[in-house]
């Protein structure tokens, strides 16, 4: 079992390397090196940056975002230039607590904060995590559907769960990140998806991207809280965190699971510039998707009338009439790639957490039988996950509260967050800078104003 899982992510791999080592042998040839170099040493200087990034855009957040875009067409697009400096500074804040501690999130919180606060936390992100991934291993399996209707819904359902855990269970932390930072392109499919379309008022898109509206409506705060919570995601604290530290532990262990062979251990300050960089581009990506989904839908879904759609399989097929089969089939292909890529990490996530809580050993760097507890949280996620994909609920309303529930979960964890890394004792001269302080309370305060006028509308008002 272990060798057939091996052999499936690892071969792949193996020629996407030999890929490259082919354009670089025709770019000498044409005497064009000098960029393909450049290229290539921006792309080894991406890792769990592009990754996380990639990951904000699963299968929920696409539908949540598709239905933003149906149900308030451009009005909202501001939202996703707006969280890209306020989630982008987030993560680093996280990668930058990983580099410096060698410990995940949950570890931090746990040896500096109450242990209360860190299992209330890390049990409200196994449940949001685990509502999250059976979401989208049934919207994955909807989209082969949508190419393929003759497959049988359980069969794929079940088979989408398998062989994610096995690629968790059984394949080394060097080609599963190989793996999931090749599978973050496919995200680009849906600025295909978008730009297929016709008649799109790109003027109008471009003031709606610049200029907040906001009706204080019951329905778009929750929309707002939403979006928030499936943009500045917990889940995505804890991931970016602990993969640092794997990065890290991977180079100790004689590993570099970058192409470039001479890569050095280099000092703190150095990591941080190259996270950096790493942060700030996949967070660009993921807003980059975030917003073309949302054109792409308000374009086509909301300027002829369809105004509310069950899951972002849905919005695919609600697209064939209207931009053509081209488009929705890119869309389709994105949900499959981009759940690909997200459950994974949803699982991983909360295993991390949650075994960070009880100290267990915690690292996909591991063998099953060396980590038992950390493996079994991924399992145990991922079964009960498969397992709502039979109880009938509506998914958009699973991935929306979902989203909902992770936007007010999210102003704890940030707090903690900027906390840990502004404290000097902890951090040292790595410590957060004034504006880098004064943009985490700020999304701390955003993010908790939105929990609490959710809360308002939906229980006092």
């Amino acid at each position: 079992m272990e060798n057939f899982f091996k052999k499936l992510v690892e071969t792949p791999a193996v020629i996407l390397d030999k890929t490259v080592t082919y354009s670089e042998s025709i770019s000498k040839s044409f005497g064009k090196q000098e960029p393909i170099k450049k290229a290539e040493s921006y792309w080894n200087s991406l890792g769990p940056g592009l990754t996380t990034g990639a990951a904000d855009d699963d299968p929920s957040g696409i539908a949540t975002y598709s239905q933003q875009g149906a149900q308030t067409g451009f009005s909202l697009l501001w939202l996703a230039t707006f969280t890209f400096p306020l989630m982008s500074v987030v993560q680093e804040m996280c990668a930058r607590i990983g580099i410096v501690t060698d410990r995940g999130l949950a570890a931090n919180i746990r040896q500096h904060y109450p242990r209360a606060v860190i299992y209330l936390v890390a049990f409200l992100l196994l449940g949001t995590n685990t509502l999250n991934l059976g979401a989208d291993i049934g919207a994955m399996a909807k989209a082969v559907q949508l190419l393929a209707p003759d497959f049988n819904f359980i069969f794929l359902v079940i088979a989408f769960t398998v062989f994610i855990t096995g690629m968790q269970v059984y394949v080394s932390y060097v080609a599963y990140a190989k793996y999931l930072k090749w599978l973050a392109l496919i995200l680009f499919v849906y600025i295909l998806s978008a730009l297929s379309i016709r008649d799109i008022n790109w003027f109008q898109v471009g003031l709606s991207a610049i200029i907040p509206t906001v009706t204080f409506s019951k329905e778009q705060i929750f929309l707002i809280t939403a979006v928030l919570g499936t943009t500045i995601s917990p889940y995505l604290f804890f991931w970016q965190t602990s993969q640092e530290v794997e990065e890290k532990l991977a180079k100790r262990q004689g590993f570099d699971i970058s192409i470039d062979q001479t890569q050095t251990e280099k000092s703190a300050s150095w990591e941080i510039k190259k996270m950096r960089i790493d942060t700030w581009s996949g967070m660009f990506v993921s807003n980059l998707v975030q917003f073309f989904i949302v054109v792409a839908t308000a374009a086509t879904l909301f300027t002829h009338g369809i105004t509310n759609i069950s899951s972002a399989s849905d919005a695919a097929a609600a697209l064939t009439p209207i931009a053509g089969k081209y488009a929705s089939l890119l869309f389709a292909l994105g949900i499959i790639g981009s759940g690909l890529l997200a459950v994974p990490i949803l699982a991983g996530s909360a295993s991390y957490c949650l075994s960070e809580c009880f100290g267990w050993k915690t690292s996909l760097s591991h063998k099953l039988k060396e980590a038992y507890p950390f493996y079994g949280v991924i399992i145990i996620a991922m079964l009960v996950g498969l397992l709502i994909n039979f109880l009938g609920f509506d998914p958009i309303k699973v991935l929306i509260y979902s989203a909902v529930i992770n936007g007010m979960i999210a102003p704890v964890v940030l707090f903690l967050i900027v906390k840990i890394s502004s404290d000097q004792k902890i951090m040292g001269t790595h410590k957060n800078g004034l504006i880098t302080k004064l943009i985490g309370w700020l999304t701390v305060g955003i993010m908790s104003a939105a929990a609490l006028a959710t809360i308002f509308f939906f229980f006092v008002k």
